[in-house]
């Protein structure tokens, strides 16, 4: 007979902090449906997979700290991705893959920036120290257009092409879920966790793909002036 092994104190006390952060986590399950005038589902124009799905509990969460390179290209004069998340204090790197001058800015609060032109090349980074929401624009093309969301929560993904999605090991007790789509208004709503039903979550498509703005000197961009 094999002897049972003895447990030493150090490792039942380990077992015993481990064990209510097993059991306390949560999975939230639901779909995003993106709608049109009318309430009829977007089959077109707009892309779901695009939309940004957040929990922020109730409770303070630490920050997260990430070894992870960020990247958002410039690619046959796109943005790409056109979102992307990160956590509070992670940079970004901007390649240009095309062969003409491109530029990425910001003037999003607490997140503004500005990288000048750029040729071909491995490009410029940024670090973004603040949370929120951070909408990039080139200064040389109007359509250019992509959004970084900038996160102090660990808890947060993006659904799939029929706007499915899971946030996985949720704590328990309340918080917020945020759903953002970049042609919508978005939603709030409180929840508490566990949450045992799945989630549909209606959004109505109201803004166009290439927002209205201006380029970084506060001009339009038919006014600018410049040679580019």
């Amino acid at each position: 007979m094999r002897p049972v092994p003895r447990w030493s104190l150090k490792t039942i006390f380990c077992l015993a902090l481990l064990q209510p952060t097993l059991l306390s986590a949560h999975d939230l399950k639901g779909s995003i449906l993106l709608l049109a005038k009318g309430g009829k589902v977007v089959d077109r124009g707009a892309d779901v997979r695009t939309a940004v799905v957040i929990w922020r509990p109730a409770a303070a969460v630490k920050s997260v700290a990430t070894n992870r390179s960020f990247q958002m290209g410039t690619r046959q004069k796109e943005f790409e991705p056109r979102v992307l998340t990160i956590p509070v204090g992670a940079s970004v790197t901007f390649p240009n893959y095309d062969p003409i001058l491109h530029n990425a800015f910001s003037v999003s609060e607490g997140n503004r920036f500005d990288l000048g032109l750029g040729r071909k090349g491995p490009g410029k980074s940024w670090t973004f120290k603040n949370p929120g929401l951070v909408r990039v624009f080139c200064n040389v093309h109007h359509s250019m257009v992509a959004y970084i969301w900038v996160l102090d929560t660990p808890f947060y993904t993006t659904p799939d092409g029929s706007g499915g999605f899971t946030l996985a090991n949720l704590p328990e007790g309340p918080g917020t879920l945020e759903v953002w789509h970049e042609q919508t208004d978005g939603t709030k709503q409180t929840l508490q966790m566990p949450h045992a039903a799945a989630l549909t979550v209606k959004l109505d498509v109201t803004k166009p793909r290439v927002p209205s703005h201006l380029n970084k000197t506060g001009l339009s961009y038919n006014q600018r002036g410049d040679s580019y």
